[in-house]
């Protein structure tokens, strides 16, 4: 009879007598696909009726606020890996800015995260948290679904994130907080500054999330290599300046707690010149690098450059 290899613990993720990370289904979501057809067709509308400049500098502008303070920063770094600390004030900003993104709240965030590193540091790990269904499938999956465990782990946020009130209060609202900015844009400039601004920002920045995670787990560089893991990271070099140094998910395997993750020489990581300029005006400190905690076990360097 076989016998399930004992599944590894994380932070946040412990594992039940009962609990089975192979076994489990993909499940359509319905709010989760239809915010995302929503704003996807809203955006794709706003380039069509207003094809306008200010509008086009609107979504660049709001998407590298979100994406690099927001998302990379505020909930990747910081909340999610405590790579660096900050006041509190400047951390709810922070990650209520990485909510304007439009993927989840900061539970919702910290989960989907924390769920997919668990099942990829075991021994096996399903196509659907290792991005291993193909290129369709998995856009699909990751896009509009969710992945159910028959038995699940038990998953635990840490009291002084899952207390906070603050944070309650986002979680619970999080698709509304496009509200304010979206009745801010809508005042300075109409229905063009809204759709470019909410809706397209929100489409490409979930798409391109799911591009980044789905080739980032499937090829390219490597500089460091887990022992034993069906999943590894990959670089994508090229790409710092639009995904704010979250291309370097290669480093980001071999050293999660590092805020960081540019780590070799020409790797721009415009997230860690952020929380460095942070650092020099007194809002960042305690920032981890590589060597700032043991390395994982079975990590290896690796000549796949």
């Amino acid at each position: 009879m076989y016998k399930m290899p004992k599944l590894i613990d994380t932070d946040r993720v412990f594992a039940k007598p009962n609990t089975d990370n192979l076994t489990g289904h993909v499940r359509w979501s319905p709010a989760k696909s239809i915010w995302t057809i929503l704003h996807t067709i809203a955006g794709l509308t706003g380039i069509f009726l207003f094809p306008q400049w200010d509008a086009l500098a609107v979504f660049i502008i709001l998407t590298a606020i979100t994406i690099c303070a927001g998302h990379s920063v505020g909930m990747h770094r910081l909340l999610i890996h405590r790579s660096f600390k900050t006041p509190l004030w400047m951390e709810h900003l922070l990650v209520w800015l990485g909510t304007l993104v439009g993927m989840a709240g900061p539970f919702g965030m910290i989960r989907a995260h924390d769920m997919r590193d668990w099942h990829q540091r075991q021994i096996k790990c399903p196509p659907h948290p290792s991005h291993d269904a193909g290129f369709w499938k998995d856009a699909y999956w990751q896009i509009h679904c969710e992945y159910l465990l028959t038995h699940p782990p038990r998953f635990e946020i840490e009291p002084k994130v899952a207390k906070d009130r603050f944070y309650r209060f986002v979680e619970a609202t999080w698709m509304a907080q496009q509200l304010p900015l979206a009745i801010i844009l809508w005042l300075i400039g109409g229905w063009a500054f809204v759709l470019w601004g909410i809706s397209l920002r929100i489409a490409l920045s979930l798409t391109g999330h799911w591009m980044i995670g789905h080739f980032a787990h499937r090829r390219g560089q490597q500089g460091w290599y887990i022992k034993n893991l069906p999943v590894q990271g990959y670089n994508l070099p090229g790409l710092g300046l639009v995904t704010f140094g979250e291309n370097w998910h290669g480093n980001h395997h071999a050293f999660p707690h590092s805020a960081k993750l540019g780590v070799e020489k020409g790797q721009f990581d415009p997230g860690y010149i952020l929380i460095r300029a942070m650092g020099l005006v007194g809002l960042a400190s305690d920032i981890k690098y590589p060597g700032s905690e043991p390395m994982r076990d079975g990590l290896q360097r690796t000549e796949t450059f």
